[in-house]
């Protein structure tokens, strides 16, 4: 068993933390969050563009220039997919030789601009105001390499002894992480028996505690698209003889969703809800409250009331974006803009999916479901097509449901929450995606694993004003620091 971290210890982390956050962090940050590295998803030409090898040039330099002792670093590419920055640090523990190692996990590349920021701010102009750090991708997740490598030299600037460390951060997350399982298995010779998986892309309920992700989501994205006409033709001559392909994907769609409710309708993208999480959802709940549904930006209706969720429980509404599939419409194609909008009846209406499933649903083959449920029997013969995203033989992503959690590390993250935070650890499922921790589970089935990240309440990652919050980073880097450092 290792030795628990002291209090002055614990401060001493914390102490280097915060400086490294105002001095070098925030900094890099700030240049990274001006680049528009977009994921492959949104942006096809990336690699003439350049953006991505800029971000992971720049993370690189600056992990570089820290001199961590034995550090060494490697852009890793593999031909036709984007790169992975590695790196790997020899263990200072006496004996560790054959241990086990501590996996670090990241990602460099963005969601795309989106409309609605404020009049200050925008996706690439960063802005630090009253300690939020605004623009794209400094919380989701460009921060993660270098709060990873801070928290490494925490611990070696203290002469606090702690097991090897390698980082894995991507560009491809935002797209799916297509190309991740190709580098895993590349690099598997490398990255020795992991024990501990730290993955600083996820959130937090609050900003007054340490958060542990116990379940992600999975996703089945892609587009459909309903064609009826070669050519858009006068409404008023054809209405009412050719069906509308908005009222065809409605139909389709209805076979999917209870529009009424938001049900997914078909029990292939359902799964049971384990106890041990339903339980957790309560707990959570009763620290967090209406907080769940009210950090939202509803918009008032015509009475001058906020607009509603789908429920005020707060342990429904947490197993709700947690264990329940839902369905969103992230685009359309098909439709002009308003001020454009003539009497043409259109040829076709396309949308794209966001299909969120629970943990324990398989995510190629709910894909693979979805695919068949939409296009078969298609009203009025219409050329109705569903064209998931991801690589052939890996359409969709599975999500996650964490392990149960081994005693040491169950201490860890309490001893760690309260001493940078004052409060003991807070547990949470999150309704996102992150394609590795799956991967990594089935690769490293006895690793335990602490995901985290800095995505609490409103900072609105894929979203307008997304922003990371600068206090919540230092103390959860700190953390991290405490939690390597008893890792077996």
């Amino acid at each position: 068993m290792n030795a628990p971290i002291r209090s002055a210890e614990a401060q001493a982390l914390a102490a280097y933390a915060d400086q490294a956050w105002d001095q070098r962090i925030v900094p890099a940050l700030t240049e990274y969050i001006a680049v528009p590295a977009k994921s492959p998803m949104f942006d096809a030409d990336w690699a003439a563009h350049g953006l991505l090898e800029r971000v992971v040039q720049d993370a690189a330099r600056w992990v570089e220039s820290r001199k961590v002792a034995g550090l060494k670093l490697e852009v890793v590419r593999l031909p036709g997919r984007t790169p992975v920055l590695f790196f790997d640090v020899p263990a200072t523990r006496a004996g560790a030789a054959g241990a086990d190692t501590v996996l670090l996990y990241g990602h460099l590349d963005k969601q795309p601009e989106f409309n609605g920021w404020r009049n200050d701010l925008g996706p690439w102009t960063p802005k630090l105001d009253s300690g939020l750090l605004y623009g794209r991708g400094g919380a989701d997740d460009g921060y993660a390499v270098y709060a990873a490598i801070t928290a490494i030299e925490a611990l070696d600037r203290q002469g606090i002894a702690r097991p090897r460390c390698v980082g894995v951060i991507e560009t491809c997350e935002e797209s799916g992480s297509p190309d991740l399982p190709a580098y895993l298995e590349a690099l598997k010779p490398r990255l020795g028996n992991i024990g501990l998986v730290v993955c600083l892309d996820s959130g937090a309920g609050n900003y007054d505690q340490l958060w542990l992700t116990t379940s992600l989501r999975g996703m089945v994205s892609g587009v459909l698209k309903v064609e009826i006409l070669t050519e858009g033709v006068h409404s008023g001559d054809s209405s009412g003889l050719v069906p509308s392909s908005f009222r065809i994907l409605r139909q389709v769609l209805d076979r999917l969703e209870d529009s009424r409710t938001g049900r997914l309708l078909p029990e292939v993208f359902h799964c049971a809800v384990p106890a041990a999480r339903a339980e957790q959802a309560r707990a959570t709940a009763a620290i967090l409250g209406d907080l769940v549904w009210k950090r939202f930006p509803w918009v008032c209706g015509a009475d001058g009331t906020p607009a509603l969720p789908t429920t005020t429980d707060p342990t429904e509404a947490l197993i709700n974006r947690t264990w329940r599939p839902t369905l969103s419409i992230t685009g359309a194609e098909g439709m002009p803009e308003l001020a454009n909008a003539g009497n043409v009846l259109r040829p076709f209406t396309a949308f794209k999916l966001s299909l969120r499933l629970p943990p324990l649903v398989d995510g190629h083959q709910a894909s693979v479901a979805l695919k068949q449920l939409l296009e078969d029997n298609a009203p009025y013969n219409a050329k109705v097509t569903f064209h998931p995203d991801g690589r052939a033989g890996a359409l969709g992503a599975t999500g996650w449901n964490a392990p149960d959690l081994a005693p040491w590390l169950e201490g860890a993250l309490n001893g760690a929450s309260r001493a940078h935070f004052g409060a003991p650890v807070g547990y949470i499922g999150q309704g996102g995606t992150i394609p590795l921790m799956s991967m990594l589970a089935a690769g490293f089935p006895k690793a335990q694993m602490m995901v985290c990240g800095v995505l609490g309440p409103k900072s609105n990652a894929h979203g307008p004003n997304e922003f990371l919050h600068v206090g919540y980073g230092k103390r959860l880097t700190a953390a991290v620091s405490q939690v390597i450092a008893a890792c077996p």
